[in-house]
């Protein structure tokens, strides 16, 4: 039987977190850029309705107009899934752009 060199796993270990997509490492000032075209429905500076809720403080409410609690996971499924009149934006935007949405909206 070959003893794999400790060395080597060590080495696979170390390259593992570059290799994984970062969760929720998005860039927000790109993020604004991508939410231009969510602004249509949606206030930025605001928690005011326009089409579609304000998204000023959005993760410090305490749940989402679906009643679900407002985690990166379930934003990004909104996002993706639409509803209510929103468009899906599952196949629209990808998922560095939907990062740097969620970074953005982080920031209001």
């Amino acid at each position: 039987m070959t003893r794999f060199p400790s060395w080597m796993l060590c080495a696979s270990l170390a390259a593992m977190p570059a290799l994984l997509p970062a969760a929720g490492k998005g860039d927000a000032a790109a993020g604004k850029a991508v939410f231009e075209q969510c602004a249509v429905c949606h206030n930025a500076d605001s928690a005011e309705k326009k089409m579609g809720p304000g998204m000023k403080g959005l993760f410090k409410k305490d749940k989402l107009t679906n009643g679900k609690k407002p985690t990166e996971a379930n934003i990004r499924a909104k996002i993706d899934e639409g509803g209510n009149g929103m468009p899906a934006y599952k196949d629209i935007l990808n998922d560095k752009d939907k990062d740097d949405l969620v970074a953005y909206l982080k920031t209001l």
